[in-house]
This record gives structure tokens, sequence and C-alpha cells, in this order.
């Protein structure tokens, strides 16, 4: 039972700190509706820019955090350029930035792995200086990145930008329209949204002590599943900053599963599939039950005309 709390433990700092990537995710999923591939690159080039600063160049570790959140920012301004002024597919151009980050993120530590076993990691920092936990740590600083994220992320949508970019990604015609310049305010999104993912990515190598040119494999279906996860608990119809807050809740419970599934004997190797089928069954669930409440009125009122 200890061991079961202990990996529950575990799972709540990993998904505060990944639910971060899951904002990222939401903002080009939900308020752009766009897929935005790119994230498995830009999350890796968050934990490989940091690694570079800390343990190359001796940076502290809040300064390279904040750099490789700009590093996200800038591919996710190159993902918008390939989409709206090279007219390239979203999903492609998303893909083209991926596949050209896992070299230069190759080339930003010039190997593959990078630990951080000799630099001191804002996780370390704050043990040493409050005797926390490695899990208790995690909690505290990813719970206060994220508040500060899910605060501003509030405020900036309630801006003239802000809506102008929710305008976009409700109804693109609509905003064009009304005089806005639609492709710039895409462009915005992907780069904020990316930025975040970087911020998640440096945060989590530093946590986990190491970073790695494939740590962002599959992060995409991790966020779309933080997404998914806290929309079905919390529902969609909530205040804005509800459903930021349930994308980081989503996130600490899809870890808390994936931990208690592994605490009863699945393979880590099997992880991806258990991930491909929560989705799956995420985002098929709404649907067969809106299906079962149609057909169900459809049948209901035909026993009226019947009746009548």
């Amino acid at each position: 039972m200890s061991g079961m709390m202990l990996a529950i433990q575990g799972a709540l700092g990993q998904g505060v700190l990944w639910g971060i990537m899951g904002l990222g995710v939401y903002l080009t999923f939900r308020i752009l509706d766009i897929a935005d591939l790119s994230v498995d690159g830009t999350f890796a080039l968050g934990g490989c820019t940091c690694a570079a600063l800390m343990v190359r160049a001796g940076m502290d570790p809040y300064t390279s955090v904040i750099l490789s959140s700009l590093a996200g920012m800038a591919a996710g301004f190159v993902t918008g350029i390939l989409y709206t002024k090279c007219g390239i597919p979203a999903i492609l151009a998303g893909i083209l930035t991926q596949l050209g980050l896992y070299s230069l993120n190759l080339r930003i530590m010039d190997k593959s792995n990078t630990p951080f076993l000799k630099v001191d990691t804002a996780f370390k920092q704050l043990a040493a200086g409050t005797g926390l936990s490695q899990n208790g740590c995690s909690l505290v600083i990813g719970g206060l990145v994220a508040a500060l994220l899910i605060a501003a992320l509030y405020w900036f949508f309630g801006t003239e930008m802000g809506s102008a970019i929710r305008a976009t990604g409700n109804n693109e015609n609509m905003a064009r329209s009304q005089g806005m310049n639609t492709n710039h305010y895409k462009i915005l999104g992907l780069a904020l949204s990316n930025g975040m993912v970087s911020l998640s990515g440096a945060l989590v190598s530093q946590h986990q002590g190491y970073a790695d040119v494939k740590q962002g494999m599959g992060a995409i279906v991790t966020g779309l599943a933080s997404i998914i996860i806290g929309e079905v608990i919390l529902g969609r119809r909530v205040n804005f900053a509800v459903k930021l807050a349930a994308v980081v809740a989503g996130s600490c419970i899809y870890r808390i599963i994936v931990a208690m599934v592994l605490q009863m004997g699945l393979s880590t190797d099997d992880l991806k599939l258990l991930t491909a089928a929560l989705v799956a069954l995420a985002l098929s669930i709404p649907v067969l039950l809106e299906k079962r409440r149609l057909a169900k009125r459809y049948c209901e009122t035909g026993e009226e005309e019947k009746h009548a």
C-alpha cells in the first residue's frame, strides 16, 4: 500500500509539470482549432536548451527555463509561418518542425542525453532550502508555475488581442470580416502554445535529472489525454479559468492512472498503447452518449406522435 501511495505522490508531481504542456496543447487544440504536431519536438527543445544552458554554459535554472520557453516560441513561430505564409497544412507544418527540431536538439546538446548531476536544479535548491522531498518540490514549483500561467492566460484572453485569437479559432471567416489579420493571430497562438510546451519540457528535464532528444515522443497524445480527461470530469460548459485548471487536473489524473497500472504489473513498453487507448476512450464516450441521448429523444418523440 505504501508503494502505491508513493507512486501516486510521484504521479501528482509529474502530472502538474506535464499539465503545463497540456495548457499549451489546449491553446492550439481547443482555442485555435489547429492540430499542432510540433509539440513532440518543442517539448524536447525545452529540455535540451535548458540542459545546454545549465550544464555547458553554467547558467542558473530560472534564466535557463525562461530562455528555453523563448526557444519554444521561436519554434512555434516557424510552424506558424509554414502554415500561414507558405500554405502548408497545419498537420504537415507541425511534422516538418518536429522533424527539424530533432536534429537541432542534437546540435544544441552535442549528444542525445545530458544529465544534471553536477548542477543545482530549481528542485534541488528548493529541497535544500525547505527539506521537501523531490515529489513535494515538483508539486510546489509545478503548482506555482501552473497557477501563474492560468492567471496570465485568463487575463490575456480577456484582452483585445486574446479575444481576437479566440475569435480566429471560433470562426475565422467572421474574424476576417471584422478586419482581423487571422494569420498573425494564428502565428501568435502557435508561438505562445509552444513556449508553454518548452517551459514544461525544461521543468520536467530538471525534475527527472536529465534531458534527452527523445523525451518529447508522444507528448501530443499525453497533452490530449490531459485535455479530454479534464473535460470529461469537469465538463466543457464551465468558466474559462476552470477549463484551464481542468487541463492540469486531467494531467494529474492521467499520471495517477498510469502509476496505478504500472504498480499492477503493466510493462512500461505498453505505456504508449495505454495512452492511445485512454485518449480514444475519452474521445469516444461523449460522442456515444450524445448519440444515445438523441436516439432516446427520437424514440420518445415517435411514441408521442403515435399516441397523439
